[in-house]
Formats: structure tokens, sequence, C-alpha cells
């Protein structure tokens, strides 16, 4: 029985010599991205702003200056609601009461529930979130730091395993990916909060994992081929390893639009940032990681060195006392 290839074998695709028009377009993309995320933020979720967040959910479609005007009357601060894509879902936030503590924030969303029950019959409460200021600060910083330490922390041993033009291209490659994703949230405007903090480290997880698979046969090449041409080499390392990434990074995608399409609006965000961190991270790996190190100046003399360091320090004599107990 024959398996299933998506990608045929001995493939020649000249990845390389796109290399220009691939760093335009993702020098431009990163513009775009840090633009949007500097123009129109990031619509963060209750558990970075703090305050009081209810999810309802109305028979059918609302017109979201009726619940406003219904929520004003209460009398409990300025609302902000938002919809998202489902006209009949519209997200409450409202502040915290400056004092009274977990009771009165409690006594906040009881009352806004009466009220809307009463003006809208049929409408039901699917989520209720309180995070106080202080929480909110502490995970914003935490969220934050758990990134870029991942980012950090994953280039430094890109460097230290491989050459150190594989640490540099690996941190721009992952640090590509970051940016896309909170320039995605930018412009949708979809809700970011702790889940989706939890998918960009995933990203950033699944992204080392693609290229490390490149970079590993780059380097594997780079031994067997050492009068081979730089370009040519990484060409032929790409596509090698081209089946196993079309593979994976389809498969993944089916799991992630199985849950955005049955996983409910819980999940929307988290998918929807899970598949275009798929997809951006294995353009980067392809286009951005490996053509990187032509620029970066990497020769197969470089790994030849480095090996050849490696085994001259393995093969030194270890210094000490004679196992004869004799004196030198």
């Amino acid at each position: 029985m024959k398996l299933l290839k998506l990608v045929p074998d001995n493939t020649n695709i000249g990845f390389v010599a796109m290399r220009k028009w691939a760093f335009a377009l993702t020098a431009l993309l990163t513009v775009l991205a840090i633009g949007a995320v500097a123009h129109r933020g990031l619509n963060l979720g209750v558990d970075f702003v703090g305050g009081l967040m209810i999810e309802a959910k109305f028979p059918q479609a609302v017109e979201t200056d009726k619940v406003r005007a219904t929520i004003g009357r209460l009398g409990v601060g300025e609302s902000s609601l938002q919809q998202f894509g489902d006209p009949k879902t519209v997200q409450i936030r409202l502040p915290l009461p400056e004092q009274g503590g977990a009771g009165a924030a409690n006594a906040v969303v009881e009352k806004t529930r009466n009220a809307m029950t009463a003006q809208f019959p049929g409408v039901t409460f699917s989520r209720y979130d309180t995070v106080s200021g202080k929480v909110s600060g502490e995970l914003i910083q935490n969220g934050i730091l758990a990134v870029v330490l991942a980012v950090v922390g994953i280039a430094i041993f890109s460097w230290l395993r491989y050459e150190w033009q594989f640490g540099v291209s690996t941190f721009v490659a992952i640090m590509h990916d970051v940016l896309m994703t909170l320039g995605f949230f930018a412009i949708t405007q979809l809700e970011f909060d702790l889940n989706i903090v939890a998918a960009v480290l995933t990203i950033v997880g699944y992204s080392i994992n693609d290229k490390m698979v490149i970079d590993d046969r780059i380097r594997e090449n780079m031994r067997k081929y050492r009068k081979m041409d730089m370009k040519a080499l990484i060409d032929l390392s790409v596509n090698e390893t081209l089946p196993r990434t079309v593979m994976t990074s389809l498969t993944i995608l089916l799991a992630l639009g199985s849950l955005l399409l049955f996983g409910g609006h819980v999940l929307r965000g988290f998918t929807a940032a899970m598949m275009l961190g798929v997809i951006v991270g294995t353009y980067s790996s392809i286009y951005v990681s490996s053509s990187l190190l032509i620029s970066l100046g990497l020769t197969p003399q470089a790994s030849e060195k480095k090996a050849s360091k490696a085994g001259i320090a393995a093969q030194a004599e270890r210094v000490g006392p004679r196992d004869d107990g004799a004196r030198p």
C-alpha cells in the first residue's frame, strides 16, 4: 500500500533564488504588523486590563446601543461592548467597584444580569471573569517575560548547538512569527488574553521544531558536501525536508480547523492564533531562516572547523595521577 505523498520525492525548487523577494515581503509584513500594534493596539482581555467581563448570548441579533443603554441606567460605570462575528453574542466589560472587594463585584454582575434578563428575555450568560488591576499588571509582565525568555533561550541554544549564524537566523525568524501574530490580533481586534499568550508560546515551540529539522539537514549536508555551493546546498536541504514540513503543517491545520469549527467562541482566538502561527512558521522556516544563513556568511568550512575543534577536545588526554600509583 502506497503512503499518501503531498510532495513528490526529489523536488528541486529554487527557494534561495527567491530570497530577495521573500526578505522584502517579510520586511513589509513586519513593518505593517508593528504599525498595526502601535496604531490600533491590542484588544486586551480582562486578564490584562482588569475589571469585570460578562459574555451574553441573545436569542436573536441585538443592537449594542440598546444593550449599552440598559447597562448605563444601572450606574455601574462606563461599559465597553464588543461583538465578534456572531451578532447574537456580546461581550460586556465593566470597571471594578472601587470599594467592597469580591462581594461588590459579584453584586454588579448580578445586577447587570437581572437587568439584561428583564430587558432581553431569553438571554443567557456563558462567561464571567473578574481580574483586579494589580493582578492584570503582573500578568502582563509575566506574559511578556515568558515570550522573551522563550525566544532568547531558543536562539542561544541554536547558537551553541550549531554555528552562530543558525542562532541569529532562528532569532530573526521566531521574532517574525511572533510579530505576525501580534499584528493579526491588532488588525482583527480579537481579544488578546492569557490563552493567546499560550498560543504564542506554542507557536514559538512549533517554529523552532520546524527550523531545527531544516538546520540539522543543512548541517549534515555541509559535512557531506564540503565543496558544494552554499545556495545549492540550502536548496537541497530544504527540498529534502519539504515533504515532512508540508505534511506536518497540514496535519496540524486540519486539527486546528476542527477546533475552529466546533470549539466554540472561547477557543476561537486561540485557534486563529495557532493557525496563523503554523502558516507563518512554515513560511519563515523555508524562506527566511534558511536563506538568511547565506546573508550571514555561513560556509561548509565553518561547520568543518567546529567539528574539528570538537574532535580535538574529545581526544584530549586527561591530566591526573597514574593508575599504577607511580610518580611521573
